[in-house]
C-alpha cells in the first residue's frame, strides 16, 4: 500500500521549504488567520483531531466507532446489573456531570476541584491551548479540569465503583502504539482519578479507567 509522504519527510529530503501541515494552512488561510506556527505535518498528525483541516471527520469517526462499541457493551448487560451507563446520548464535561445528584453524593464539587487543580498543574499546557492559558493563568487549570470530557462513565451505586471509558484511534505502524495511547488517555483524566483516589475526596467509592484503542489504516 502506497503511503503519501507528508511534509515532514519531504522537508527532511529536500523537496520543500516548510514542514507545517498544509491542510492545517488551508484552513487558517480561508479563516484569514495567521498561518505561522503550524504543526508539522506527520501521518500522526493527520490521524488525528490536532489537524485543523481533517478534525471534524476524525471526530465525527471517533464518535461512530465509539456508539458502535457502547453500543455492544450496553446489549451484553446483564438485565439484573447494577452498573450504569451515565453518559447515554453523547459525552459530558465534568462539570455538567458534577451537576447531578449522583455524582454529588459521591463528593462535593469544592473538594474535588481543589485536588483535581493541584495535579492539573503538573500536566504540560499543548501548544492548542496555550492562548486560553495566556489569557488567564488563574483560572486555566480548573477550566481544563471542568472541560474534560470522557468518551463514557459507568457508576455502580450499589458498590460504589466507578469507571472512566475512553477510547482512542491509532495506527499500528509504529511499534508501542498500545502504550503510547493508552499513556494518553490515562493522562487525559489523570487529574480526575488522581483526585477521587485521594485520602478523604471520596473515601466510600473506587474509581478506574478503562482505555479502548481502536486501529485504523
Amino acid at each position: 500500500m502506497a503511503v503519501a509522504p507528508t511534509a515532514s519527510l519531504l522537508t527532511k529530503i529536500g523537496k520543500m521549504q516548510s514542514a507545517g501541515c498544509r491542510l492545517c494552512r488551508i484552513v487558517r488561510e480561508a479563516q484569514i488567520e495567521n498561518t505561522d506556527g503550524l504543526a508539522a505535518e506527520t501521518h500522526g498528525l493527520i490521524n488525528s483531531a490536532g489537524c485543523e483541516g481533517i478534525v471534524k471527520t476524525i471526530t465525527a469517526a471517533h464518535h461512530s466507532i465509539w456508539r458502535h462499541l457502547y453500543d455492544s457493551m450496553h446489549a451484553a448487560q446483564k438485565p439484573k446489573s447494577k452498573l450504569k451507563f451515565v453518559t447515554l446520548d453523547k459525552e459530558s464535561n465534568m462539570r455538567t456531570l458534577w451537576r447531578r445528584e449522583q455524582f454529588l453524593r459521591i463528593c462535593n464539587t469544592e473538594e474535588l476541584v481543589e485536588k483535581a487543580q493541584d495535579i492539573e498543574v503538573t500536566i504540560p499546557v499543548k501548544k492548542s491551548q496555550e492562548s486560553r492559558y495566556n489569557l488567564d493563568p488563574g483560572s486555566f487549570f480548573v477550566n481544563r479540569f471542568w472541560g474534560r470530557r470522557p468518551d463514557s462513565v459507568k457508576i455502580n451505586e450499589a458498590l460504589q465503583i466507578g469507571y472512566i471509558c475512553e477510547f482512542k484511534q491509532s495506527t499500528d505502524r509504529y511499534e508501542g502504539f498500545l502504550e503510547v495511547k493508552d499513556a494518553e488517555a490515562n493522562e487525559q483524566h489523570k487529574s480526575f482519578i488522581g483526585a477521587l483516589r485521594l485520602k478523604g475526596t471520596a473515601p466510600e467509592w473506587e474509581f478506574e479507567q478503562i482505555n479502548f484503542v481502536g486501529i485504523g489504516c
